[in-house]
């Protein structure tokens, strides 16, 4: 599935273009791959069962290869903005589970077990984040997992030499006091340190519907 459009913001356009597929390049390991094992067997521990998930932002794919290994009967569906990972994201979970375009423009034709941001909401315009939150919100039937540079409070960080491309915030709780139905389940934090499974600094957020 594949949307021409010309993006809202400039943080989507930065995205879909050049920068996005020197992305691929650098985040493409079989380390990360075993990273995102490490973090989302313990984030989902309490979660049973996942059936489905959408990931918004999925660039590759290695995000959702992880939850291939962890749940090998799960249907996967995604939404990627950049065209060359979204080609590649199609040989990897099939053409009609990838929509390729902005995360607003994204068809709420069903719902899955869990909706996934890696990664993601920190680079997306505060102006439109609500959005966003309301595309996380409303394709979950059960369970969200938000994995994010946390701040208490609204900042934003140069991010490799640009200005408003990354931006700290606390998800999880505006998220929590968006939708007044959900719960925190559990949450925790990934060190880029750890000798084993290192990753980005990241806090994530394990979200349930009640």
């Amino acid at each position: 599935m594949t949307l021409k459009n010309k993006y809202a913001t400039p943080q989507e356009e930065f995205w879909a273009g050049e920068f996005g597929v020197d992305y691929i390049a650098r985040n493409d390991s079989a380390e990360m791959l075993a990273s995102n094992l490490n973090t989302f067997s313990k984030a989902l521990k309490y979660a049973g069962r996942i059936s489905s998930c959408l990931e918004i932002g999925a660039n590759i794919g290695l995000n959702l290869k992880a939850l291939k290994l962890l749940y090998p009967g799960i249907n996967l569906k995604a939404a990627e903005i950049n065209p060359l990972a979204a080609k590649q994201l199609r040989n990897l979970i099939g053409n009609e589970n990838v929509f390729e375009g902005s995360i607003l423009e994204y068809p709420l034709e069903e719902k899955v077990d869990l909706t996934l941001a890696k990664g993601v909401l920190i680079h997306i315009n505060p102006e439109i984040l609500h959005n966003v939150y309301d595309k996380l919100y409303q394709a979950s039937k059960r369970y969200i997992l938000v994995c994010e540079y946390y701040n208490p409070s609204p900042v934003a960080i140069t991010y490799r030499g640009h200005e408003d491309r990354l931006f700290k915030r606390d998800f999880a709780g505006e998220l929590l006091e968006k939708y007044p139905d959900l719960k925190l389940v559990d949450y925790g934090f990934v060190y880029h340190k750890d000798p084993v499974f290192p990753d980005d600094d990241l806090n994530w957020f394990l979200l349930e519907k009640k």
